[in-house]
């Protein structure tokens, strides 16, 4: 199978280095807006590398990892050449465009996989385990937190769409992944603790989320961008019967943290691509996310509890 990367940053540079250790993945294919950076990075990386106009017809499956501005457009192209898709999160930072995408894809017949690697993560999957197994009992409670050891760059707080939808996205996937049950109800605070461009762009860099799923089971989620011991991201599901915790500070980036389980999101991308299984995080439930982001925005904004949906 030949697999195609759009997007040669960080987490495309990944994933492309990644790809090519999977035994199916006959060829790896570069694309970016900067053709120039695609080449270096494709000769340092010993894949190749294409224009943006010619990776469609070049894979047979292809990986979105450029700027969240330029999903749409992308998966809007990959669905016209058929081809199965794995879309970094989010789709698109408003949830109407998302929807739109999504049902583009959909009606073209292309498989669509979204990015959210925790569902690979031993600890999660475990977590999920214990749950579908009734060995917690009834779920009474549930702690979500996911805290950046560094603020990003000044440059990428305009274009992330907020902590909500860019940090907190992967706790309202992850709950209801986890507990079987949607979120359906949230109480969005936040605070200003660091980086003056936070508080320029409307956006905090510390906040906390108390939210209900439709069972009544409660929960908390907090998220911050400054964590300088390391990266901190953690999950505690608590019941009846007992408690499961996940999770910790780890030294070092996400890519620390979940690199293996980024490589098993890969793999399982394969999978789907190559027709030996359904999509592990279908589109729908990449909007079910976002749309909780979009509650908490509007709940921080006016200050009160807000319905998802």
């Amino acid at each position: 199978m030949r697999v195609g990367v759009v997007g040669v940053g960080r987490i495309g540079g990944f994933h492309a280095r990644a790809l090519g250790g999977i035994a199916a993945v006959e060829r790896v294919v570069v694309a970016d807006v900067d053709r120039g950076r695609a080449e270096e990075f494709a000769r340092a990386a010993g894949v190749a590398a294409v224009g943006l106009d010619e990776v469609f017809a070049a894979v047979d499956a292809v990986v979105i990892a450029a700027p969240t501005s330029a999903h749409v457009e992308l998966l809007r192209a990959a669905a016209d050449a058929r081809l199965p898709i794995l879309c970094e999160k989010p789709i698109a930072l408003d949830p109407i465009v998302a929807r739109e995408a999504v049902a583009y894809v959909e009606a073209r017949g292309a498989g669509l996989q979204v990015g959210f690697q925790r569902r690979f993560d031993p600890m999660y999957v475990a977590a999920r385990a214990a749950v579908e197994a009734g060995g917690l009992g009834t779920v009474t409670r549930v702690h979500a937190v996911s805290v950046d050891r560094r603020p990003p760059p000044a440059a990428f707080v305009p274009t992330s769409g907020g902590i909500y939808r860019d940090t907190h996205i992967h706790d309202f996937d992850i709950v209801p992944w986890v507990t079987g049950v949607p979120i359906v109800e949230v109480t969005a605070i936040g605070a200003n603790r660091g980086a003056a461009v936070f508080r320029e762009h409307d956006d905090v860099d510390v906040s906390a989320v108390l939210f209900r799923l439709a069972d009544g089971t409660l929960g908390t989620a907090h998220a911050g961008r400054r964590h300088e011991p390391g990266y901190d991201v953690r999950l505690e599901v608590a019941g009846t019967a007992g408690t499961h915790a996940c999770g910790g500070v780890t030294e070092g980036d996400f890519l620390a943290r979940f690199g293996d389980a980024y490589r098993a999101e890969l793999a399982a991308f394969v999978a789907m691509a190559a027709g030996r299984a359904a999509s592990p995080c279908p589109g729908a439930d990449a909007l079910a996310a976002q749309a909780v982001a979009e509650a908490c925005v509007v709940s921080r904004r006016e200050g009160r509890t807000v319905r998802v949906g």
